[in-house]
């Protein structure tokens, strides 16, 4: 039996309620493996290898995205955005993406992974450089004259009503 059978069954409820489950299982396994890799060699590794896992994924989930939203080679700021909300975490993360003329700015309002290591008294996760590379990465496989730029992340917030702050233009 595959599971498009057992899908098939379920109610548009439960389904959406499945996608919830489904991306707090998927953040929950992304902390624990960094969190192991830092308790056992340390921050710095455990960021090399996070970097290396977005470097990847973020790609790999934009084209996928991309296919599924029938989004054009260049997708522009609005395939982009189109593609953000669907992204794994948007469904765990507060978020909400402001479009103005010649830029896009999506900022995280809340995220899981920083209040769950405060809960936890951990130092909060340098995400920035990995930010850098997952927005460039995802934004680059949706569109690749797409720029991004970090407006503010930890540890470099200039912005302290959001978590992370990213802004996307155009370079034609």
């Amino acid at each position: 039996m595959n599971n498009q059978g057992v899908l098939e069954g379920r109610t548009k409820a439960e389904l959406i309620d499945l996608i919830g489950i489904y991306a707090k299982n998927w953040l929950a396994l992304d902390g624990l493996w960094f969190q192991s890799v830092e308790r056992k060699l340390g921050m710095d590794e455990a960021m090399f290898h996070d970097e290396e896992a977005w470097r990847s994924f973020a790609a790999i989930e934009a084209r996928r995205l991309k296919a599924f939203l029938n989004l054009p080679e260049r997708a522009g700021l609005e395939g982009l955005a189109r593609a953000l909300e669907l992204r794994f975490y948007s469904n765990l993360n507060a978020y909400e993406i402001v479009r103005e003329a010649d830029r896009l700015v999506f900022r995280n309002v809340e995220c899981r992974v920083q209040s769950a290591r405060a809960r936890k008294n951990m130092p909060f996760h340098p995400c920035k450089s990995v930010g850098v590379i997952d927005y460039t990465e995802f934004s680059k496989a949706i569109d690749d004259r797409i720029r991004c730029r970090c407006i503010s992340c930890y540890p470099d917030v200039t912005d302290e009503s959001v978590s992370c702050s990213w802004e996307f233009s155009l370079n034609e």
